[in-house]
C-alpha cells in the first residue's frame, strides 16, 4: 500500500536567526535586497526576517531604521509570508513593556509586512504571551505559540502539553517547539512531538540550533513523530550555533513521503551569494567549533557560553570558566529552573559569574536577578528556594499577578517627549523610542544629521571618519603583534591607551595577547583622589559602563557632599545588558565621584570616595 504523502514545509531563518547566531546579527539591508527575490522563489513556508535581536542591533550598530528595513524586504518578497520572533511582553527588548506599546508594535509590524508572529516567553509563562496573541489575532495575522524546550526535574512532557493547551485556548494558529540550546535529543523529540500531535490539532513546527550536533537527527525523528514544519538556513549560514541547512533536508527527504518539493537548483545561487557575503560579515567563522561541548555537558546555549567567556575575560578571570560552568546549574536550580533563553540566560549566567569572581555566593546581585525573584519577569517553572529569596530580596514579597499589569501605559508619554525633542518623523519612531529610549535618540540625531548633510560635503566627512578608524586599526594591529605592553596616542583632543599583558596564557599557546583600548577625553580626564584618614573607596565590582543616574531624564543617585544611607543605591555598572546596582555598605558622606556618567570602568576601579559616618 502506497504511503500517504506528507510534504515537510520549511521556514528559512537565513535573514534573521541564522545571522544572529553566526554573524552577531550583522547582516545589513544591502546584503539582503539583492538576493531577496531569489529567496522568494524557493517556495518556503515562511521567511523569518525580523524580531529577536535584529531590531536593537539595527539601531545600535548598523545605523538602520528597523521599520524601514522591514518595508524594503517586503517590497522584494511578495509571495512568501514574512515571519518575526516576538518575545511576548518583552517585544524585542529585555524587559516587560506595557500593553499599549505591545499593541502599537504589533499593529505597525503587520502594516509593514509581517504575516506570522512566533511568540514566546522565556519562562513559558503563558500570561506573558496572552495579550500578544490577542493583538495579533485582531490584526488578522498568524499567531504561532511556543514552548521553550529545556531539561530539568520539573520540565516534563506533561508540562509542555499543558502549556500548549493553554495557548490553544487563547487562540494560537500553530505551535512551535523552540530548542534554543540544541539539547533536544532525537528520541525525546519523537516522544514530545507524538504527544503534542495527539493532544492538539494545529500545525506543529520545530526550531533547533545545531550547537550540539544533534539537530539533523532531532528533525528527522520529529518528522517521523508528525511535525509539519522545520526551521533551516541556507548552507553558508547553517550549522554551528545556527539551524541545519535547507539543502541537507531537501536531499534527505527527496523520494520519500516527506519530500519538500523545493528545488535544489534554486538554492545554489542563494548559497553562492551568501558565501561571498560571509567573507566580510563572518569575522569569527574560523574560530567557531562545529560542536559546542558546553551545550552537551552543561545545557548552555552557544551564545550564552561566548557571553560568559567575554565577561570573564573582562574581569581577568578566564581561568574560572570551568567553575562558572559548574555554578550555573546550581544557580538555575535555586532560581526555580528557568530555561536558558533570552533574557533568563543572561540573568542566570551573570549571577553565576558574580558568585565565582566575588568568592561569595549572592554577595553581588544584579538588578535583573532581583526583579526575576520579585516575579517581574513572570512565574518561575518551580518555586525559588526560600533561603535564596531571602538573600536576594530580603522580606519583600514577590508579586502574584501578570507583571505587565503593574505597568502604566507609555505611548502617550513617549509621543509627547519625542515631539518635544523635535526628532519625531513618523509614528513608528514613538514605538522605537518607547522600547529603547537612549539608543533611539542617538539614532534619530544621526538620521537628522545625515539628512541635513546630504549634498553638503557629507562624503568628505565620511572619508575623514573612515581614515581615522583605519589609522586606529593599524596602530591596534601593530601593538597586538608586538611585545609592547602599553602604548599611548594623542590626537584631536582624545587620548587612546592600548594595554596588553604579554604573559597572558589563558587564550592559547599560539594566540596573541588581547589588547585593551581605553579612550578618554583629555579635558575630562581626572585622577582619583588618594584615600586618606577615614576616607574609603568604593570599587567597581565588574567591567562595564558606569551610570550615575537611571536615565538622561532622571536626577543623579548621589552628588558630592551628600549623606548616603546604608544600602542606598549610588550608581549602576552595566555589562552584557545586565545592570548591577552599586550600594553603600554603610552610612557615609560622598566626598568625590571619580567616574563620569556613561564612562567605561574596569573591575576593581575606584568609583567613589566616601567618609564613613
Amino acid at each position: 500500500m502506497e504511503k500517504v504523502k506528507r510534504p515537510i514545509r520549511i521556514t528559512d531563518t537565513t535573514l534573521r536567526d541564522a545571522h544572529q547566531s553566526l554573524w552577531a546579527t550583522r547582516m545589513h539591508i544591502e546584503d539582503i535586497l539583492p538576493i531577496a527575490e531569489k529567496i522568494d522563489e524557493v517556495g518556503y513556508n515562511s521567511i523569518e526576517v525580523w524580531g529577536g535581536a535584529t531590531f536593537d542591533v539595527a539601531l545600535r550598530y548598523l545605523n538602520e531604521d528597523p521599520w524601514e528595513r522591514l518595508s524594503k524586504i517586503k517590497e522584494k518578497i511578495k509571495k512568501t509570508p514574512l515571519q518575526m520572533l516576538l518575545r511576548g511582553q518583552n517585544i524585542v527588548g529585555y524587559k516587560n513593556y506595557p500593553d499599549d506599546l505591545l499593541e502599537a508594535f504589533i499593529g505597525k509590524a503587520v502594516e509593514r509586512g509581517i504575516n506570522i508572529f512566533r511568540v514566546f516567553d522565556a519562562l513559558n509563562d503563558v500570561r506573558n504571551i496572552e495579550k500578544a496573541i490577542k493583538f495579533i489575532k485582531r490584526e488578522g495575522a498568524h499567531a504561532q505559540g511556543t514552548v521553550c524546550y529545556t531539561r530539568s526535574p520539573v520540565h516534563t512532557i506533561d508540562m509542555y502539553i499543558e502549556g500548549a493547551k493553554r495557548q490553544l485556548d487563547i487562540g494560537i494558529n500553530s505551535l512551535n517547539i523552540k530548542d534554543m540550546a540544541g539539547i533536544l535529543t532525537p528520541y525525546v523529540a519523537y516522544e514530545l512531538v507524538s504527544a503534542l500531535k495527539s493532544e492538539i490539532k494545529i500545525p506543529l513546527q520545530i526550531h533547533c540550533h545545531s550547537s550540539s550536533g544533534m539537530a539533523v537527527g532531532t528533525y528527522l525523528k520529529a518528522i517521523e513523530g508528525g511535525v509539519d514544519v522545520i526551521d533551516c538556513a541556507a548552507a553558508p549560514l547553517a550549522l554551528h550555533t545556527s539551524q541545519p541547512p535547507v539543502e541537507t533536508f531537501i536531499a534527505i527527504l527527496r523520494n520519500t513521503e516527506y519530500a519538500t518539493g523545493l528545488k535544489m537548483e534554486t538554492l545554489h545561487a542563494i548559497s553562492e551569494y551568501f558565501e561571498k557575503i560571509a567573507e566580510k560579515r563572518c569575522m569569527q567563522r574560523r574560530r567557531q567549533t562545529l560542536i559546542d561541548v558546553s551545550v552537551i555537558e552543561h545545557q548552555i546555549p552557544g551564545g550564552m557560553a561566548s557571553n560568559l567567556i567575554v565577561q570573564l575575560e573582562q574581569q581577568n578571570a578566564l581561568d574560572k570558566f570551568e567553575n562558572v560552568l559548574l555554578e550555573i546549574p546550581k544557580v538555575r536550580e535555586e532560581l526555580g529552573w528557568p530555561p536558558l533563553v533570552t533574557p533568563t540566560s543572561q540573568i542566570v549566567g551573570t549571577q553565576a559569574v558574580m558568585n565565582i569572581i566575588t568568592g561569595k555566593r549572592y554577595k553581588v546581585v544584579p538588578n535583573e536577578v532581583k526583579n526575576y525573584v520579585r516575579g517581574y519577569y513572570g512565574r518561575s517553572p518551580a518555586p525559588i528556594k526560600d533561603e535564596i529569596k531571602k538573600m536576594i530580596i530580603g522580606d519583600e514579597e514577590p508579586i502574584k499577578c501578570r507583571p505587565a499589569d503593574l505597568l502604566e501605559p507609555v505611548m502617550d508619554k513617549a509621543r509627547r517627549e519625542l515631539k518635544e525633542s523635535g526628532l519625531m518623523k513618523k509614528e513608528e519612531d514613538v514605538i522605537t523610542y518607547a522600547l529603547f529610549p537612549e539608543i533611539s535618540l542617538e539614532f534619530f540625531r544621526k538620521r537628522n544629521k545625515m539628512q541635513g548633510a546630504r549634498g553638503k560635503g557629507q562624503g568628505a566627512s565620511d572619508k575623514k571618519q573612515e581614515d581615522k578608524y583605519k589609522e586606529l586599526s593599524s596602530i591596534f594591529k601593530i601593538v597586538s603583534s608586538s611585545s609592547i605592553s602599553e602604548f599611548e596616542w594623542e590626537k584631536e583632543g582624545r587620548k587612546i591607551k592600548i594595554r596588553q599583558d604579554p604573559d597572558n596564557k589563558n587564550i592559547g599557546n599560539n594566540a596573541t595577547p588581547k589588547p585593551e583600548i581605553i579612550s578618554v577625553n583629555k579635558k575630562n580626564e581626572k585622577e582619583p583622589k588618594k584615600a586618606e584618614g577615614d576616607y574609603s573607596e568604593i570599587l567597581s565590582p565588574m567591567v562595564g559602563i558606569f551610570s550615575i543616574k537611571l536615565s538622561a531624564e532622571t536626577t543623579s543617585f548621589v552628588e558630592k557632599g551628600v549623606t548616603v544611607e546604608k544600602n542606598q543605591t549610588i550608581g549602576i555598572v552595566e555589562a552584557m545588558k545586565i545592570k548591577n546596582e552599586i550600594k553603600a555598605d554603610k552610612k557615609c558622606r560622598m566626598i568625590d565621584i571619580f567616574v563620569n556618567d556613561k564612562e567605561p570602568v574596569e573591575y576593581g576601579q575606584p568609583l567613589f570616595l566616601v567618609e564613613p559616618l
